[in-house]
């Protein structure tokens, strides 16, 4: 069976879990980073692999991901983990779009998920008193806090799974929320962000309050698998959900921007993109 060729993060990862006297081989880290996650090259978008989806059937990182190397490329425009696709930089005017609607309101805002920083810096141009953060990964959670001591405004960094880190954040405490988080199981790729807005998002804002949020990876597969209009996507797919999570249908919203990824894109082909706007 030829070998696949390895990602700028599983050459990370291999790096790092080598013990300082071999003890581990190359042979066995490779093993068992393979164990964790499939090969990249095997769900690749190419002609012969379009079919195969980012998560395979029962696949599960969560337990490895907030250690696992954070493979930013040395041009930061990609950023892989475990050999999964976390963010691009052809992302940016989505990404300015989603932070425009968050900041929009000033105040607190709360960003769950930090990735290339290109929300968070754009969230830092508005008129706002505190920027706080959550993310999990190690190696992003070091670039993040690298980044706040430069920024304009307070930043609050947490460390954390959002599922750990959320319960302890004080009600209506925040006058924003973008959340943009990676799924890391497939159980849950098409679904975890409902279980923070159902469950926590609605009682941290303020009443008026506004939150946006995306999941780029399941909407790119329903895009590319299910529907061909993206409004329709969104409110076959998401707004009951809204709903039931508390806000009211005509205060949500949505507005739709055309921005098309690169050919290479494994997880987002669709010329379109969504910004939803949902006010407490």
């Amino acid at each position: 069976t030829p070998i696949c060729p390895l990602s700028f993060s599983q050459l990370v990862y291999l790096k790092s879990v080598q013990s300082p006297d071999h003890s581990l081989s190359l042979s066995l880290a490779l093993s068992r980073f393979r164990r964790l996650c499939p090969c990249p090259a095997k769900l690749a978008m190419t002609s012969s692999t379009a079919r195969h989806p980012i998560f395979l059937e029962g696949e599960n990182c969560k337990a490895s991901w907030k250690e696992a190397s954070a493979g930013y490329d040395q041009t930061d425009t990609h950023l892989e983990i475990m050999g999964k696709p976390v963010m691009e930089r052809w992302e940016t005017p989505y990404m300015h779009s989603l932070a425009t609607v968050a900041a929009s309101k000033g105040g607190r805002v709360l960003e769950v998920g930090f990735g290339m920083a290109i929300a968070a810096s754009k969230i830092e141009e508005f008129d706002i008193k505190e920027h706080w953060i959550i993310e999990c990964n190690e190696g992003v959670f070091q670039r993040l806090q690298e980044w706040a001591k430069t920024q304009p405004h307070k930043v609050v960094p947490l460390k954390g799974l959002w599922e750990d880190v959320v319960p302890r954040l004080p009600g209506e405490h925040f006058d924003g929320i973008l959340y943009d988080t990676y799924p890391l199981s497939e159980d849950t790729w098409h679904t975890h962000q409902f279980a923070f807005i159902k469950g926590h998002a609605y009682r941290l804002l303020k009443p008026g309050g506004v939150l946006t949020y995306c999941n780029l990876t399941s909407w790119g597969e329903l895009l590319k698998n299910e529907y061909s209009d993206i409004e329709k996507m969104f409110q076959k797919t998401q707004v009951a959900h809204l709903v039931e999570a508390g806000f009211k249908k005509e205060n949500i919203h949505t507005t739709v921007m055309d921005l098309a990824p690169p050919g290479d894109c494994r997880y987002y082909s669709f010329p379109k993109m969504i910004t939803p706007t949902l006010i407490k």
